[in-house]
C-alpha cells in the first residue's frame, strides 16, 4: 500500500485552521509554567476519573472536587478556555478522520463521539 495519501492528509491536518489555532494557544498557555503546571494536572485528573468511568470503578470524591475546582477555575481564564476548547475542536476533527478511515477499511471500531 501507498502512503503518500496519508503523508498529504497529514500536511492538510498541519495546515488546518484548527490545527494552527491550537498550536498557537498551546504555545501561548504552556509559555507561562504555573498555567502549564494546572493544564497538566487537570489533564490528569481528567484521564485518571474517565479511566475509572470505564473500568467501572468509583471515582474519589476528592478527585472529583478537585477537578471541578481545576475547571472551574482554568475556564475563568479566557486564554485557557480558548485552548482547551481549540483542543477539543481538533480532537473532533481527528476522530473524524478516523472514523471516516475506519469505515473505509470495514473496520468496526466503535469511537467515542
Amino acid at each position: 500500500m501507498e502512503y503518500s495519501a496519508a503523508y498529504r492528509l497529514a500536511e492538510e491536518i498541519k495546515q488546518s485552521d484548527e490545527y494552527r489555532t491550537y498550536h498557537q494557544l498551546k504555545d501561548t498557555v504552556m509559555s507561562d509554567e504555573t498555567q502549564a503546571a494546572l493544564i497538566r494536572e487537570f489533564q490528569k485528573l481528567q484521564v485518571a476519573l474517565q479511566m475509572n468511568m470505564i473500568t467501572g470503578r468509583q471515582n474519589d470524591p476528592e478527585e472529583v472536587s478537585r477537578f471541578s475546582a481545576l475547571t472551574t477555575l482554568l475556564m475563568s481564564k479566557q486564554e485557557i478556555s480558548q485552548y482547551l476548547m481549540s483542543e477539543i475542536q481538533l480532537q473532533q476533527t481527528v476522530a473524524d478522520i478516523m472514523k471516516i478511515v475506519t469505515e473505509a477499511a470495514g473496520l468496526d471500531v466503535q469511537l467515542p463521539v
